[in-house]
């Protein structure tokens, strides 16, 4: 008979030994990135539980970020040790960051709320003339957000509407003078195709981006580990499999101009990162 310890030592060796074959196998990712081998970038203890990362105009030399509760805009250059933050609201369960139009910041909030300030605030002690538009979006969890020029797109990760249902819906939400912002479109992502493995059909978008060379939508959902690549009337594509061992919880997604990829990842039982793929040029 198995005691106890025994059998609590032969389940850590079989996670183990699952963790390690899913770190050497290999997986297969969108034309023109390396999957499997990424530049990694480790985070301060104050961004552990990162969940979104943008830049501002495409230009990598400074990454804007948000963790889960605090309400402060994390500004760093990638590999240095220094973070600095602009504190923009209370706490709360903030989600994703974006830049709209190059110029104003928005933040989007797990109830559908987005809040927004101007960018040249990031640098201050605290961020001024902060506009929250709450609970903007429809009832639901919300993760994703991206800012296209001067529209915003949100992504809704549950929504009682999709329940039952095989998709996801999309808004597009957009800035005037009259009435601020508001929600101008919204859109429906099939998602029987989402899914490399047969028979499993959920996903639930945690980042959104458009890479700027292809023109695609890359979405990921950490709860299944799967990136699923759109094109612009936001028809799937292509879905891959993400390695569970190097993509702990994907909850960040940004693209520089020049189209390398970043995914920011929570660092649960240990550090936040940030892993950088290259785009490969033929």
């Amino acid at each position: 008979m198995l005691t106890y310890k025994k059998l609590l030592a032969f389940s850590i060796l079989i996670a183990i030994g699952f963790i390690g074959c899913n770190s050497s196998k290999q997986f297969t990712g969108p034309a023109g990135y390396d999957i499997n081998k990424p530049e990694k970038f480790i985070m301060t203890s104050s961004l552990k539980e990162i969940s979104g990362i943008s830049f501002l105009n495409g230009k990598e030399d400074t990454t804007y970020a948000i963790e889960d509760e605090t309400g402060k805009l994390y500004y760093f250059s990638m590999g240095g040790d220094k973070v600095n933050h602009t504190k923009f609201g209370k706490k709360g369960d903030y989600e994703d960051v974006a830049v709209l139009a190059d110029k104003t910041v928005a933040v989007l909030k797990s109830d559908g709320s987005i809040i927004l300030f101007a960018a040249n605030q990031v640098g201050k002690q605290d961020a001024e003339s902060v506009k929250e538009y709450n609970k903007i979006l429809p009832e639901g969890e919300y993760e994703g957000l991206y800012a296209d020029s001067n529209k915003l797109i949100a992504l809704c990760k549950n929504c009682p509407g999709d329940k039952g249902k095989k998709e996801v819906s999309v808004y597009t939400l957009e800035q005037t003078n009259s009435t601020g912002l508001s929600i101008t479109n919204t859109y429906k992502i099939d998602i029987t195709a989402t899914q490399p493995n047969e028979g499993k059909e959920k996903f639930h978008p945690s980042c959104i981006s458009k890479n700027p060379i292809t023109n695609e939508w890359y979405i990921i959902s950490s709860v299944n580990k799967v990136l699923v690549i759109a094109d612009q009337n936001w028809q799937v594509k292509q879905s891959y499999t993400l390695n569970p061992a190097l993509f702990k919880q994907p909850e960040g997604l940004t693209f520089n101009k020049n189209g390398d990829m970043f995914i920011s990842n929570e660092g649960g039982n240990g550090d936040g990162n940030i892993l950088l793929f290259r785009r490969q040029k033929n």
